[in-house]
């Protein structure tokens, strides 16, 4: 996964792999979602990102860790 702020089009996109964009969708919102050939999911963009979020410039990643065990 890679996540680009672009300053000067003031967009965040995430990308969720690398592959071909077939298509995109705008949604409310200012997101336009991106999909491959197959159509699965690519990646999104949000529009006027400085407006929506705090601070477009930083990334928290927090991952979630799971028990395996099952009782």
């Amino acid at each position: 996964m890679k996540v680009i702020y672009d300053a000067q089009q003031d967009t965040v996109r995430i990308l969720f792999r690398n592959a071909p964009i077939a298509r995109s969708a705008a949604e409310q919102g200012g997101m336009i979602v991106d999909y491959a050939h197959d159509g699965s999911l690519v990646g999104l963009e949000m529009t006027n990102a400085s407006q929506r979020i705090h601070n477009p410039r930083t990334v928290e990643f927090s991952p979630v860790i799971q028990n395996a065990a099952v009782e």
